[in-house]
């Protein structure tokens, strides 16, 4: 009777009884969600100071290595002083040509008031020459009656002559004017020209010069190796004051802060078609006993696709009720539980049996 009840006993269990698959993956570890950043040399040369420690907290933008660019800052301050020495120049031919269009300016204003004077001084002077010939002719009619001397007639028609001359003097001088005027414009013209030439081509010779110091600048700033992203240095190479780097040398790395989650590798036939996101999962972590420091819970995100040097990629969040008591840092390892299903012996007998047959075959 007793040996009945343990045989229905066991039978219940094993069709009934649900029994918890995990797939085990040694090949976990934590790390952060943002991928560490490498610290890599952009040029070659000679280490003048290194400031970054492993472990030590840097800032984004921060120089971590400094190489030496003694050359390139010499040409970069001979650069900068050329480059101030056509701005002054530049500045000085600007006000240069400002004087010139305001003394051409000046010149027309004082040629047009000239012009005037001129016009108005020959136009008096014809006035007074017709003036005088009409004397003369009064003279020579009162001549001819004998009514005045030979000698006013001879000072009235020379009279009237000189101011005739002086007439045609003054009407050529005012239409010598505007000519003046033309020629010192086309000189004022030629001048400008000149002048305008000569600040293309310093203007032409500044930015050559700008771009020869922004040139410099970039190649000085190339030897300054900067923190790629804030964070802590996860690894420093060993290089010190002295040494040399090749261009492209990787320094180091820099671990961002920010959440942490478990990457493990898992075999093809395991991992695809049977791990999927949203199942839990469980971290033991390496050098820390689960009794006393508890397990890191996460659940997983992503599961890759394709297999990798053998293996595919799991990735998991940490839950925040994880029950770890410890501090999480980047690279710790473990090993890592994934919950499959919870399926009940008998499934589980079946099952196995099916893929030994399969294998047979």
């Amino acid at each position: 009777m007793l040996s009945v009840l343990l045989f229905g006993a066991w039978l219940t269990w094993f069709t009934c009884a649900p029994i918890t698959l995990h797939a085990v993956s040694s090949q976990a570890r934590i790390e952060l969600a943002s991928a560490s950043r490498p610290i890599a040399a952009a040029t070659g040369g000679r280490v003048v100071s290194v400031r970054c420690r492993l472990g030590h907290w840097v800032r984004q933008g921060e120089v971590l290595v400094e190489l030496d660019s003694t050359a390139e800052q010499l040409e970069l301050r001979e650069a900068r002083v050329r480059a101030q020495g056509l701005t002054a120049r530049l500045e000085r031919l600007g006000a240069e040509l400002d004087a010139e269009r305001d003394l051409v300016a000046h010149q027309r204003a004082e040629a047009h008031l000239g012009a005037r004077q001129a016009t108005d001084l020959a136009r008096e002077a014809k006035i007074a020459a017709s003036a005088a010939e009409r004397e003369a002719k009064r003279l020579a009619e009162l001549s001819k009656a004998g009514l005045a001397p030979e000698r006013e007639l001879e000072q009235g028609a020379a009279a009237a002559e000189m101011r005739h001359l002086a007439a045609q003097r003054l009407g050529t001088a005012a239409e010598q004017v505007p000519r003046q005027q033309a020629v010192r414009e086309r000189e004022s013209w030629v001048r400008l020209e000149r002048l305008r030439l000569e600040l293309a081509t310093l203007a032409s010779e500044r930015e050559r010069r700008s771009a020869e110091v922004e040139r410099l600048e970039y190649e000085v700033e190339r030897r300054r190796v900067r923190a790629p992203v804030s964070g802590r240095v996860g690894e420093v190479a060993e290089i010190y004051p002295g040494s040399f780097i090749e261009a492209g040398a990787q320094l180091g790395s820099v671990v961002p802060s920010g959440d942490y989650v478990v990457v493990a590798h898992y075999p093809a036939d395991v991992a695809l078609g049977r791990i999927r996101s949203g199942q839990s999962a469980e971290l033991r972590l390496d050098g820390f006993a689960w009794s006393e420091f508890g397990t890191v819970s996460s659940t997983v995100t992503h599961v890759a696709q394709e297999v990798r040097d053998g293996a595919v990629r799991v990735e998991s969040n940490v839950a925040g009720h994880s029950s770890f008591r410890g501090k999480l840092e980047h690279g710790m390892p473990g090993m890592l539980e994934v919950t499959l299903e919870r399926v009940t012996p008998f499934r589980l007998v079946l099952r196995t049996a099916g893929a030994w047959l399969t294998v047979q075959r």
